[in-house]
Formats: structure tokens, sequence, C-alpha cells
């Protein structure tokens, strides 16, 4: 049987990205993490982290058991809060990028909603730049989007590549200067493609400024413009160009939780812990 103090630490270590700030958020010291990650190791009988001098990664194995845990402890918790009949109160105010705007996260919201009656949530659909800057003024509570090469501190939830989409059926003959479709400022993937062209000398121009992902998909399944987007955003009819196109290599896009330090922050984490535990449960149920 699986230890929930085990579990715990190890998706804390996940989820902060070191040992020390997992432990810090747990009240607990480095070595009692360390040593709670040997046990759990131990119990299955894989390695589940592959430590480097500097920081480690996730092994194969360690995300199988991460999606499970998540679930397990999403679990525990609703008992709890099920058998104690404790709720939350308040507001909350979430700024939500707009690939991030799916119908998953919005069920997730209700059955918050629904578990907790005293807590409202309202919601703010943009660009992930524009939400940070939202969170920093106090007109947002939480944020939900991606960064690329950026390092605003938050939970981080998943990484994804982000690539060049273009249209399936169009021929690929990329003119100079080349036409991109891009987000207003402040976006991290507009950011990330501009800086990319620039450091590899390829001359571009905004083709179409884009207020929405459809208008962005849009632009990139006709082949009027090249755009930069997540992988997972490649609907049928586009594809991801690579360097055998002679563009460079995009940094993986970070989809993050962001909290502010203000507001009630029982509610927010409450909140968040339920965001990450569905979404990213329900990306490691995704077939590969």
């Amino acid at each position: 049987m699986l230890d929930l103090l085990l579990l715990r630490s190890f998706v804390a270590v996940i989820d902060e990205g070191s040992f020390t700030r997992a432990a810090q958020r747990l009240h607990l010291t480095q070595p009692a993490i360390s040593g709670h990650l040997r046990r759990l190791e131990a119990q299955v009988g894989k390695p589940l982290l592959q430590r480097t001098t500097r920081a480690f990664e996730v092994t194969p194995d360690g995300e199988c058991l991460a999606g499970y845990a998540r679930a397990i402890l999403a679990l525990n918790r609703d008992a709890m809060t099920q058998l104690s009949r404790s709720t939350y109160q308040g507001n909350v105010r979430l700024g939500v990028a707009e690939d991030c705007a799916h119908p998953l996260l919005l069920q997730t919201l209700k059955g918050f909603m629904d578990d907790n009656p005293g807590v409202d949530i309202g919601v703010r659909v943009g660009i992930p730049g524009d939400m940070v800057t939202a969170m920093k003024r106090g007109d947002v509570d939480l944020v939900l989007g991606a960064q690329c090469g950026t390092h605003e501190p938050g939970r981080l939830l998943w990484r994804e590549p982000l690539v060049w989409a273009w249209a399936e059926r169009a021929p690929v003959r990329l003119s100079a200067p080349l036409p991109l479709a891009l987000f207003p400022e402040p976006c991290p993937y507009r950011e990330a493609a501009l800086t990319k062209l620039a450091l590899s000398g390829i001359a571009q121009r905004t083709a179409m400024l884009c207020m929405s992902g459809a208008s962005l998909r849009a632009a990139a399944e006709s082949g009027f413009a090249l755009a930069p987007m997540p992988a997972s955003q490649l609907t049928p009819g586009l594809v991801a160009l690579t360097s055998e196109h002679g563009l460079p290599a995009l940094p993986d896009a970070e989809f993050m939780l962001m909290t502010s330090p203000a507001g009630d922050q029982a509610v927010l984490a409450a909140l968040a812990d339920s965001i990450a535990e569905h979404l990213v449960v329900s990306r490691v149920a995704e077939p590969a």
C-alpha cells in the first residue's frame, strides 16, 4: 500500500522543482524529503527521479506514479472535506490563458464551487502576460498560463514543446521576411519566436495580429502565416515545421499556476490543488 506521506512529498518535489522548496512547503527538513523519496522508490521497486549534479528529471515510471499520486491525494482530501463538512468562503478571481480555457478546467471550477458553496469564482481569459500583470496589480488572485524561458514563481503543471504551426496541405514555401501570426505583447509565444528568429538572423514581419487562438490557427491553416503555438494546439489541418525547413527550435512552453500573495491563501491553495490535480491527471491519462 502506498503511503500518503511519501506520495505527498513526491508530488511536492515535482511541483516545486526542488527538494529544498518542497521541504519548506511541507514544513519538513530536506533530509526528510529525500528519505521519503528513497522509501517510495523502495516501495515501488523503480527509480522515480533521475538525479543530476544540479537538478533532477522525473523518470517515465515517476511520471506515471505522479498522476496516480495526485488522484490519491485528491480523493483523500475530498474524503476529509466531506467528513469534516468544512467549506471555504470567499471570492476568487482567476486569470486564464486562452489556450487553457477548455471545458475540463471549467468543470473543475464548477465542481469546486459545488463542494464549497461559499466560494464564488470569476474567470478572466486573456494573454498570459496580461494575466500576470493583472495579478501584480491585484486584479486577479490566481493565474493559469504558460511561460517560455521566463521565471515567474509558481507551480509547474506540465511542459510541452512550442512549435511552428503551418498548414498541413499547403506547400512549405516560406517567404522572406517570414510572415508570422502573433498575439499582441506581452505574450510568451511571441517573445520566444521573435527571440529565436533574431538570434538565427531570420527576418520576419507580423502578417497577422491575433486576438484569439482561433484566429491564430486560421492564419496557420490557410498558409497565410506561420504561428508559434504549443504542440497540443495542433488541431487537424496543422503540422509542425522544424529545422529541416530552416527554422530555429523553440523552447518548451511551461504551463504554470501562479498565486498572488494577497487574498485568502487557504482558498487559493485549495483551488490551485484542485486545478493541478484534475488537469495534470487528465494529461497523464491521454495517449502519448
